[in-house]
Formats: C-alpha cells, structure tokens, sequence
C-alpha cells in the first residue's frame, strides 16, 4: 500500500507574543518558534518501564504510605493496547470506535523526534502496529489483532473517587517515576512543590498583511502525554487551551488538525482525523507557539486553512440568517504538488468514477481513493495566507451548496467537471456546451461569487475578481450583491433544480419580485 508522508518540521523565526488572559500563567508559559524540532521517521532507544501500570503505581502507593499503603486495592482504569489492522477498513472501523491511535510504542525512549514510525518487523507495504489506550472493557474486531500490553491506574478525577481521601496523587505518581527509574523525567521541584502542571498555552498564527499581532489558531486540538498518560483539548478562539489533566513530567506536545467546528486535514500514516505536527517535549506547566510566513510550510499550510474554514463555518450566520453549514465530519486533503483544487464531498456519499480523475492527479489518485476526501486542496504555488485563504473559501463554499442540492446534484456536477478536464485537454470546467454543463455553471459562479466576498471581506476593496475569465458569470452575483441582494438571500435560490443560468433566474424573479428590474440587468450585463 503506498503512504503518503506528511512530515512537518517546525523552523523559523517567529514573533513573540504576550500572555495576558485570565488563567494563562506567563510566567512559565514561554512562545517558542518550533525550531529544531524534526519530523522525520521516529527513533526509538530503549525500552522503559512504564510507570503507570497497576503493579508499579500500587508499589508506589506503599513507597509513600509504607504504614497504610497495603489497604488500597487499584483496578486499572486503562489498558494499554496494540492493534494490527489489516487494512485501511480496519483503521477506519477502529477510528469509528473511538480509539485513538498512534503508530510508536508509549514506553521507549524516543531518540529522536519525528511524525511517523514503522516497525521494522512489519513489511514497508504493509500497516504497522498501532499502539492505543483504550477502557477496560474494549473488545476489539475479532480479525484484527490486538495485544494486551499492560493494564494501567491512570490517576484523574473519576479514577481516584473512590480511593482514599488521604492519597496525594501527585506524590503517588512521583514515586511511581522514581520506582521505574524514570526520576529523570520528572519536573524538577521543591518538596514544598511536588504539585503536578495542567500544561497551558496558547497558539497563534500571524497572518501580516492583516494584522499588525498574531491572532488565535482557532478551534484546534492540542495533545500531548506521557507514556499513557494523555490529555486532549480545543483552542479557543483566541488560541488559548488548558489540559484537564495534570503532568509531574514534560509531555509531548502535539497539534492534530481535527477542528471543534467538526472539519479535519488531511491523512497521517496511520488513519486519525487529522494530519498531526509533533512539536516535541516540552514543559508540563504549559508551550506555545507563533506560526508565521516562515514556518515550516505544511504547519503554515494547515494553520492557515483551519482558521480559514474556521472563519467560513463563522461566516455562515448573520442576524439569524443562515447559509448551510459545510457536513459536519468534513474531510480537507491539500498538496503543495497538485495545482487543482475540488469539492468531490466524497466521504458524504457521491458515487463517482474516480478513474476519470487520473489525468489530473496522477499518484495522488489511490491516495484519494482511499481516503475520501471531500476537499481537494492543490496548493502548488500558493503559499501567502491570501492565496491560500481565497482557494478555501471557494471549495468550502461548495460544500455549502452540496448540503443544500444533495447527492445526485453533485454527481452530475463532479462527472462535468472530470469528463471536460480529460476531453478538452485540461480545461478545467469545460466550454459551457457539455451535457452537465449547467450544474457547473451554477456551483462555480456561486463558489468564485463567496470566494471574493469573503475575500474582499478579509483584504479589502480590489478591482480584481476572480473567476471573470471562464464562460460562466460569477459577477452576475456581484452585481446583484453590490445592489443589496447578499449571499444569504441568493444561497436561497440555489436548490436541486436549478441547474442552468436560466433556472437560476427564474428562481430568483419568484423568490424577489421587488427587484425584477435589478435581476434582469444583472443577467443581461453578462449575457
């Protein structure tokens, strides 16, 4: 099976940022610029015990209880697993059960940094081993292999209700460190301080031909863990996030483009929701970060398009009118290599022949296939935050309009738009005489129509737009929005059966009978 590697490698200079937020220690929150971390292949050093199994942190309970200890029966809260699917339906399968999964082992030391692993026992084409925490009671698929590696006393809230009120679990978990011969781990700290960190921190991204400060990475996952140990949470707004478990040692910290909005990036090697960049080890009482222009590309790459979509789920409500909402588990796949971007909504449902697609996309092609993407991304020559933001906004927008004509709208559309590629010799949307052609014609003025408002919206006033080049005629919807008729009022318009310009008209003279005149000069203007 071919993988596609997405490494991320953080570099560059990046500006700092004050904390100042109710909550966010900025004493000991510090911004990094991600340099010298790797993303690479993972390297593992030896094997370490790991001191969150049963055995060990009940032997650490009697290390700092020595006269009490002995009453306090654990139960495990966790067990730490490994799975072998077989293939890519397995992944899938699991994903949809909830497990989270990563392609190392928890418990060796990592020598150095990186995004992804294979063990060497498992053939290159094939799946590696997936290592997971899972519940006690987590029956996996009977096909797919799975290894009880340790039972685990994970120390929270719910874990430790019915122990003793007199355990300091802080303490416990020190000396299950020590006992281990992990000590080395562990945060230094005064006896008078042995408290565990929640990590705290904030990411933001500068996008300078805008804002004169970072702004927030808005809505995304933060993770990061020790051994078992894991803490997961969502950046706010503004790009703050608070773990809501604590850390006596330095986690791993890590960004998984999964967005609370509901929309995801892309593929790792192993099947999660969303491409991850591994930031390194860093201080369990909290790391932050600043993306800029000179950040590794596919960090800024991802980090512009989550807080562009971001901003277009946003965009879709205004004093209690809506624009639908892009499917709630929208899958976003980009590629620095592809020039062509698509909305093909595959994981919604469409049934298409991908084949038709070979010619524009090549050795990306089984990738797509296997991974459904909704939102294909060709990012080739596009790397300003401007670029990049307008491409998003003009295939999320599509999304938008999928939820609104259904399944077979589409397929109609996807088969225009691939078939007049492969028999024109690569025009994208064909000439405007094909038998769907007008399926194209109504998305794709709808779609370039959103791209420069948003645009425009973001970076001000232009005389360019785009999308005036092609046989269709976004500026219909221009003319019309620069009247009064916004895109809340013409989204209403665009159902199942309106597939042609002049559906598309009819449609909007019964809607608006008041502005008849208007809608007439608009679609003359750009007969």
């Amino acid at each position: 099976m071919k993988r596609l590697h997405y490494f991320v490698c953080l570099a560059a200079l990046v500006a700092a940022v004050a904390c100042e937020r109710s909550g966010l220690n900025a004493e000991f929150v510090s911004y990094d610029d991600g340099s010298g971390v790797e993303h690479d292949l993972i390297v593992l050093g030896e094997k370490l015990e790991d001191p969150y199994t049963v055995e060990n942190m009940t032997k650490a309970i009697q290390a700092v209880y020595p006269t009490k200890g002995n009453v306090v029966q654990l139960t495990p809260t966790d067990n730490y697993v490994r799975l072998l699917p077989r293939n890519d339906e397995d992944l899938r399968m699991l994903e949809e059960m909830g497990v989270q999964m990563l392609d190392h082992p928890l418990d060796y030391r990592i020598v150095k940094e990186g995004d992804y692993y294979h063990d060497s026992e498992i053939p290159e084409e094939n799946i590696t081993w997936q290592y997971a925490v899972v519940p006690p009671d987590f029956v996996a698929p009977d096909w797919i292999e799975c290894e009880l590696l340790d039972e685990c006393f994970i120390p929270g809230e719910h874990s430790t209700k019915s122990a003793p009120d007199w355990i300091d679990w802080d303490a416990v978990e020190r000396a299950a460190f020590e006992l281990t011969g992990n000590s080395g781990m562990l945060t230094p700290c005064t006896k008078a301080e042995m408290k565990a960190a929640y990590p705290e921190g904030r990411i933001t991204i500068l996008d300078s031909e805008v804002d004169s400060q970072p702004v927030g990475l808005k809505g995304v996952k933060v993770t990061c863990n020790v051994f078992v140990k894991f803490a997961r949470t969502f950046t706010d707004d503004e790009g703050y996030y608070e773990m809501e478990k604590s850390f006596t040692s330095d986690p791993r910290y890590r960004i998984e483009f999964t967005n609370r909005k509901g929309f995801s990036q892309g593929i790792n090697l192993i099947m999660v929701k969303g491409s991850i960049s591994t930031l390194g080890k860093h201080s369990a009482k909290g790391y932050s970060l600043c993306i800029t222009k000179k950040s590794e590309d596919k960090l800024w790459r991802r980090s512009v398009i989550n807080n562009a979509a971001y901003d277009y789920y946003e965009s879709c409500a205004s004093n209690g009118v809506k624009i639908a909402l892009p499917p709630a588990n929208l899958r976003i796949w980009s590629c620095s290599l592809l020039e062509s971007s698509a909305a093909p909504m595959l994981q919604q449902g469409p049934v298409l022949d991908l084949d038709v697609f070979e010619a524009a996309l090549g050795e990306y092609l089984p990738i797509i296939r296997m991974f459904l993407p909704d939102m294909v991304l060709g990012l080739k020559n596009k790397t300003s935050y401007r670029d990049i933001y307008r491409c998003v906004m003009h295939e999320i927008s599509h999304a938008s309009h999928f939820m609104r004509v259904g399944n077979a709208y589409w397929d109609n559309l996807i088969r225009h738009i691939a078939m007049s590629y492969v028999t024109s010799g690569g025009i994208t949307y064909g000439i405007g005489n094909e038998d769907y052609a007008g399926y194209c014609e109504v998305a794709e003025m709808w779609a370039y129509y959103v791209e420069n408002v948003l645009y425009r919206e973001r970076y001000g006033p232009t005389d360019k737009f785009y999308g005036d080049k092609y046989w269709f005629s976004p500026q219909i919807f221009m003319y019309l929005d620069e009247r009064g008729m916004n895109r809340f009022k013409i989204f209403v318009a665009l159902t199942s059966d309106v597939h042609s310009r002049e559906a598309l008209k009819s449609r909007l003279l019964s809607l608006y009978p008041e502005s008849k005149s208007m809608i007439n000069e608009a679609f003359n203007k750009y007969m």
